[in-house]
C-alpha cells in the first residue's frame, strides 16, 4: 500500500526562511508601517530585503496565514450558545469614492467578518449577513445600529427578534475599527476594492490572534498569552 504523500510546503519556491516570512508578514500587517518601514527594520537586523518583497509575500502568504487563524477560531466556537455580534459599517474612501466596509465583532471584541460593498442597502446588508452566518453560525443575539438595512435583511433571513439596539450597546463595534484606521492611514488609503477587501479580511485575523486583552489581565498572564500567540504564529503553515 502507498504511503501518503505529505503536503508540499507552500514555501517551497521561496529561498528565504519560513520564519522571516512570517515575521514580514506580522510586521506588515499588524502594526501601522509602511512596505518601506518594514525593509528598514529588516535591513537594521541584517536582511536585505526589497519593499517588492515584502508587498509580494503578505499578497502571497496573508490570506493563507488569515484563514488557518480564522478556521482554528471557529471550530472553536462551534457549539457556543451565548454568542453575541455587534454589526456595523464604516465609510473608506477608495480614489475620491466612498465604500462602505461592514464589519460583524463578537462579544469578545474579535472581528468575524469583513465585507466591501458600494451601497448601504438591504440587499448589502443582506449578503454581508449571509456570508457571516454561513461561515460561524448563529448568534443569541445580533446588536446594531439604526440603520434600517438591518431590521430589512434581518426580517428576510428570519433573525428579527435577535436584534438589538440602544445608544452605547454597539461601541464594542465602534471601538473595533480604530486599529483599522490607524492601519489605512499608514497605508496612504487603498486602490481597489479588491485589495481593500483582502487586506480587511487579513488584517481582522491576525489582530484577533494577538489581541491578548492586556488592559483585563494582570502581567504574567498576558505574557503567558502572548509567548503563546506567537507560538502559535510560528507553526501557521507549517
Amino acid at each position: 500500500m502507498p504511503r501518503p504523500r505529505k503536503p508540499a510546503s507552500p514555501f517551497r519556491y521561496f529561498h528565504s526562511s519560513p520564519d522571516i516570512i512570517r515575521m514580514v508578514v506580522m510586521l506588515y500587517v499588524r502594526y501601522p508601517l509602511s512596505l518601506r518601514n518594514v525593509e528598514d527594520l529588516l535591513f537594521e537586523r541584517g536582511y536585505d530585503l526589497c519593499h517588492e518583497t515584502v508587498r509580494l509575500w503578505w499578497n502571497r502568504f496573508g490570506p493563507m496565514f488569515a484563514a488557518d487563524i480564522r478556521r482554528q477560531r471557529v471550530n472553536r466556537m462551534k457549539g457556543f450558545r451565548q454568542w453575541r455580534w455587534h454589526l456595523d459599517e464604516m465609510y473608506v474612501k477608495l480614489n475620491g469614492e466612498m465604500v462602505y466596509l461592514w464589519r460583524a465583532v463578537d462579544h469578545e471584541g474579535e472581528v468575524l467578518e469583513s465585507y466591501v460593498t458600494k451601497k448601504r442597502d438591504k440587499s448589502a446588508a443582506l449578503a454581508f449577513m449571509k456570508k457571516a452566518l454561513k461561515r460561524h453560525g448563529k448568534a443569541e443575539t445580533i446588536v446594531t445600529d439604526g440603520l434600517r438595512s438591518y431590521p430589512a435583511a434581518m426580517k428576510e433571513l428570519g433573525n428579527e427578534d435577535r436584534r438589538e439596539m440602544g445608544r452605547w450597546l454597539n461601541n464594542r463595534a465602534e471601538n473595533s475599527h480604530l486599529p483599522f484606521r490607524r492601519r489605512e492611514r499608514a497605508m496612504q488609503r487603498f486602490r481597489r476594492m479588491k485589495s481593500l477587501q483582502k487586506f480587511a479580511s487579513v488584517h481582522a485575523s491576525i489582530s484577533n490572534h494577538f489581541n491578548q486583552e492586556r488592559h483585563l489581565v494582570d502581567r504574567q498572564t498576558f505574557k503567558e498569552r502572548r509567548s503563546a500567540a506567537l507560538a502559535e504564529w510560528q507553526n501557521l503553515a507549517a
